[in-house]
């Protein structure tokens, strides 16, 4: 998973979770209905990755400007932040249910409004509301799962939501691919999320407000309504004691460490274990996002034809390989993180992360360097005028192949008999683009025919494998377990906040990377930052499996090292 929280869940609570929702209906349709909005995070923010390629063919202002294109992808994460944020004030203060039902409202007019758009401006505003409702859903669907499932299979049911979200992205995927010979394409694409967004919103006017919130409003007897329609008879009055005992502690806490942001972050950071909490919490969040993976994530079918795979569809298509992966992972890291642990777990995730990103610039290095050159006749001759400029005013044209042609931005021709053989470099103009295409011949604009390309989706789909069970769950996981009870809510707050702007930050910048340093660079780039947070991970991050949450603020108390340090510490002491 990208974004969003995990909690654990173990396989007797999955089989826990069958049998008590088959006796209790009612629970999987408060989950299932709140879940939707896991499944619209996950569909919006994967969406765009295939229908980028057709705004680009309708819009040439998109097509020819890469920060616009980043600007088209990034913006859903920008409203997210500011969406997340939103969002938990409005849980607090009108609800879980008001607010699902307000992120709904959004993805349903950033649909629309996307849908409609009649310019690239317009595409950027409804990808705005579609990130303030992917906020504003990352923080309320997992907390009313949460807070109107029984506890004993609390996790089993959350744990849906995040599958939820990778299915979301899978499923975006499979729609793109469906679109690709729709009239208006990129239109359904991104319009087609309005649907579910009203099937939530009707759904969600039928069910109740959270028993929690309502407690927590004085609104008792309400709350012990909901909580009937939960729990056996005999368990409701223990169900309340339990919810009278969580909501008194957590207003002590606030009286404690005081309700406002300042006040929260001058505690923690006076706090030894809180601030190592946050050390290690914010570490493997910021470690997450520049692996790299929402690169592939929101530009999978763009990197598919760096590697020289021309064709929308096929892109696509190749893509959806790298999205189903993700979700096995995250199925795969739920039977493993409680077996072998998180800090393993991201460990070896990084190592293989690194491998695969640096095998990858070595693949795209050599399919640069082996790209077709450039026939002189052929473009030269190709029409009227259709020579590439710069490519006429270059002091040595002999010395050209593909990718200096499309570093002039200019296209390639690819020859008829074998794209692999010299081409022709022309202007980048749609009329020279389908008089290309007219002679059977592919045209190339982002990427150059290479016997690489097959290699590029191999590791891309590794990189994947390598990722998902370890770094795309686990830091999630790491979040949820790291902090002291009273400060938990706010460092996990603070932690995600530092995810998202990173996630912002990485998808903001990584076309303008791939243009200044080619994608061979780029990838290499992101191994670099891998390296340091591979570092900052084995120092930072302590081990939590199988502890008590006392004991894991207890090893923080002293202060953490590694296995290794500490060894090497009681020698030095016992030496002379």
């Amino acid at each position: 998973m990208v974004e969003g929280g995990v909690v654990k869940a173990d396989t007797t609570e999955f089989s826990e979770c069958w049998k008590t929702t088959w006796r209790t209906p009612y629970i999987m349709r408060l989950a299932l209905s709140a879940g939707i909005g896991g499944l619209l995070f996950g569909y919006d923010t994967g969406v765009i990755s295939g229908a980028l390629l057709y705004i680009r063919e309708d819009f040439q202002e998109v097509d020819r400007k890469t920060w616009l294109q980043e600007v088209i992808v990034s913006m859903a994460v920008a409203g997210a932040i500011f969406g997340a944020a939103f969002g938990g004030w409005m849980n607090d203060r009108f609800g879980r249910k008001l607010s699902i039902l307000v992120a709904d409202a959004l993805f349903f007019v950033g649909a629309i409004v996307m849908a409609l758009a009649p310019a690239p401006w317009m595409i950027i505003l409804g990808r705005i509301f579609v990130g303030l409702g992917v906020g504003m859903a990352s923080m309320t669907a997992p907390l009313y799962i949460s807070e109107a499932s029984p506890a004993r299979i609390r996790g089993a049911l959350v744990s849906t939501n995040g599958l939820l979200i990778t299915g979301g992205q899978f499923l975006s995927y499979l729609i793109n691919l469906a679109f690709t010979k729709a009239p208006g394409t990129w239109r359904w694409m991104l319009g087609v999320a309005g649907a579910p967004a009203v099937v939530q919103f009707v759904l969600m006017l039928s069910l109740p407000e959270s028993p929690r919130w309502l407690y927590r409003r004085d609104k008792v007897e309400e709350a012990r309504s909901i909580l009937e329609k939960i729990y056996p008879a005999n368990e409701v009055e223990d169900e309340l004691k339990a919810l009278k005992l969580s909501v008194d502690a957590e207003k002590a806490d606030e009286q404690a460490i005081g309700d406002n942001f300042i006040a929260k972050l001058k505690g923690a950071l006076g706090n030894a274990v809180v601030r190592r909490g946050l050390y290690a919490g914010v570490t493997v969040q910021v470690a997450q996002q520049f692996s790299g993976i929402n690169t592939v994530m929101y530009y999978s079918p763009t990197i598919v034809q760096f590697a020289g795979f021309a064709s929308n569809k096929t892109a696509m298509a190749l893509s959806l390989v790298t999205s189903g992966l993700n979700a096995v992972g995250s199925i795969v890291s739920m039977a493993f993180v409680d077996r072998y642990g998180r800090r393993r777990l991201m460990i070896v995730s990084m190592f293989g992360i690194i491998s695969c990103l640096v095998v990858l610039s070595v693949v795209f290095f050599q399919a640069a360097s082996h790209a077709p050159k450039i026939n002189q006749f052929d473009s030269t001759h190709f029409a009227t005028n259709a020579t590439c400029p710069s490519y006429l005013s270059a002091p040595n044209p002999s010395s050209w192949n593909c990718m200096s042609c499309l570093k002039a931005d200019c296209g390639f021709c690819a020859n008829g008999a074998n794209e692999y053989s010299p081409g022709a470099c022309l202007a980048m103009t749609t009329d020279l683009e389908n008089s290309c295409q007219g002679k059977h011949r592919t045209w190339f604009k982002d990427g150059c025919p290479s016997k690489f390309g097959f290699l590029a989706v191999v590791f891309l789909g590794l990189y994947i494998i390598t990722y998902s069970p370890g770094m795309g769950t686990v830091p999630w996981i790491v979040n949820s377990e790291i902090y002291p009870l009273k400060y938990r809510g706010f460092g996990g707050g603070v932690a995600a906040v530092f995810n998202w702007v990173c996630n912002l930050i990485v998808s903001l910048t990584f076309l303008t990377l791939t243009k200044a340093l080619g994608s061979s660079g780029t990838f290499l780039l992101f191994a670099g930052y891998c390296v340091i947070g591979l570092i900052f991970i084995y120092w930072f991050v302590p081990e939590t499996k199988g502890l008590q949450f006392e004991e894991v603020e207890k090893m923080l108390e002293s202060g953490y090292k590694p296995e290794a340090f500490r060894r090497k510490s009681k020698s030095d002491k016992q030496s002379p």
